[in-house]
């Protein structure tokens, strides 16, 4: 299994159903990615908690009235497929108002950071 597509998958129905928590398995790709969406401004909060080997990672939700912040996530590389984008190549998520999730040499970053340091990547997500 893919767990980011996991992580994503359990966001978007949390989002439908409108609930305020959502509680996932830890791993260091998905607490980044629970980071951007934090800093980006999409959840509220992200903890992480537990004994080592069973860590948990808890991400608050936010909605404006009965909608869910995030509009749309999509898993742009997959297992089956990977994409990788130079610095140059590095795509807009709807003219700007999105996040893309770039893994490179430096870590998990957005698009935008990705641009300003000229690094490329492999090509995670979009966030909406």
């Amino acid at each position: 299994m893919d767990p980011i597509s996991d992580m994503l998958t359990r966001i978007r129905n949390a989002g439908c159903a409108l609930r305020p928590i959502v509680e996932l398995p830890h791993s260091r790709i998905k607490e980044s990615v629970a980071k951007i969406l934090k800093t980006s401004g999409y959840v509220s909060e992200v903890s992480v908690a537990g004994a080592p080997a069973a860590k948990k990672i808890t991400i608050h939700l936010k909605y404006q009235g009965k909608k869910s912040v995030i509009e749309g996530l999509k898993r742009i590389s997959k297992p089956g497929l990977r994409r990788y984008v130079g610095a140059t190549e590095i795509p807009r998520v709807r003219g700007g108002l999105g996040v893309a999730v770039i893994s490179t040499s430096e870590g998990l970053m957005t698009d935008v950071q990705a641009r300003k340091k000229n690094l490329g990547g492999e090509l995670l997500c979009y966030i909406w």
